[in-house]
């Protein structure tokens, strides 16, 4: 153990303090996925799966996009992709962290600002590290800060691009962007906006679009779909203008230099898209399960304030939320503790996820043990 003692050390001091993570098997009623639609184990997504294998989608690309990895289905969906959510061009590639490790540290260059909420993903901050633009947050969801920002910067003499990052839907906040107000901040400052919908992804916006769906069209609007949360499978697009999507193929190491992702993966995906363009019906059970969930949270609990399928309940100290959550656990609902630094200290909360893997009343029961556990465990 001498050789990897600190690392013992560290793991020990995180299992004090209540933060050592592991990896436990799924059980239960499902509050902890993001298959916000039930595509995941859906009949639809198996008989793509089928269908693919008939006709001979390889399971496998072989290598990488600019080698010979390069598959039909790929090119199709992109295809599908750019004409669904309304962009000139998409990129499809592993995943939503790898898409945004892409597009940081790409697109923006030495003497650009990247200006970005201050509660974004971490790998946009990874992608951010591997860059050489100029970084700095404004206040989550303000976009009055954001504004003052820019004017400081341009007032500093800076002349660069500037990229106003954010995400649709924050994935532990469960909070929307005012998308309106920045796509005008955005406009009016000549910067270019970059809107991670991957939590919004068929559930927000037309057919499924996401948030920021009405602005995509736009030359300064970059938009991120994952493709493993609302659609069930993996992987993610990035849609935008070809000139960007052509700088991503070209520059991006996390796209030049990996394994392309499954032609089978992307016939699955291209079957999630056309599930939300034909079947509208999905995401409208799921907004009326997302209101009925919101209003026994209210009833039962006193918890108010949701704005969508992601529900925070903030406990605070992180031992009292992982014994809230494994009491949550044994009642048989697979509700998960969140602690930092995933979230900031004191902010430890259980995120009761909506899906349609569930149904409404167990979403009533759930709420209903829910209270009686937390009064419990307040005593």
């Amino acid at each position: 153990m001498t050789l990897f003692a600190r690392h013992d050390t560290a793991l020990r001091s995180l299992e004090t303090r209540g933060r050592y993570r592991q990896l436990i098997p799924r059980a239960g009623h499902d509050f902890a996925s993001n298959d916000y639609l039930g595509l995941a184990e859906s009949d639809v997504l198996q008989a793509a799966a089928r269908s693919a294998l008939d006709r001979g989608v390889p399971v496998g690309a072989g290598g990488s996009r600019l080698l010979r990895g390069n598959q039909d289905e790929h090119f199709l969906l992109e295809q599908e992709a750019a004409t669904f959510f309304g962009t000139e061009a998409a990129l499809f590639v592993g995943g939503g962290f790898v898409a945004n490790t892409a597009i940081f540290s790409t697109l923006p260059a030495q003497g650009d600002l990247v200006l970005y909420d201050a509660l974004i993903h971490a790998s946009t901050h990874d992608g951010m590290r591997l860059g050489r633009a100029d970084t700095m947050a404004f206040a989550h969801n303000d976009v009055t800060d954001a504004a003052e920002r820019i004017r400081h910067w341009r007032e500093a003499g800076n002349t660069g691009q500037i990229w106003l990052a954010c995400e649709s839907l924050y994935s532990m906040d469960g909070d929307l962007v005012p998308i309106d107000d920045l796509a005008t901040l955005a406009a009016e400052t000549g910067a270019v906006l970059v809107v991670d919908e991957a939590h919004a992804t068929g559930v927000f916006g037309d057919l499924g679009r996401g948030v920021s769906h009405s602005y995509a069209s736009r030359e300064n609007t970059l938009t991120l779909h994952t493709c493993g949360k609302g659609l069930g499978v993996s992987g993610a697009l990035i849609c935008g203008a070809q000139v960007l999507i052509d700088t991503l193929i070209n520059r991006a190491r996390g796209f030049v230099f990996a394994t392309a992702p499954s032609p089978l993966n992307a016939a699955l995906v291209r079957a999630a898209l056309t599930e939300l363009r034909t079947n509208p019906a999905r995401q409208q059970r799921a907004q009326a399960l997302m209101a009925h969930a919101h209003a026994q949270a209210e009833r039962h609990c006193g918890l108010i304030g949701f704005q969508s399928q992601i529900m925070p309940v903030i406990i605070g100290k992180d031992k009292p939320t992982m014994a809230l959550a494994a009491h949550m656990q044994g009642l048989g609902y697979d509700i998960r503790g969140i602690r930092p630094p995933t979230v900031p200290r004191n902010t430890a909360r259980l995120r009761i996820s909506i899906t349609l893997n569930t149904s409404a009343d167990v979403v009533t029961q759930m709420m209903c043990d829910l209270s009686q556990a937390m009064k419990e465990h307040s005593q």
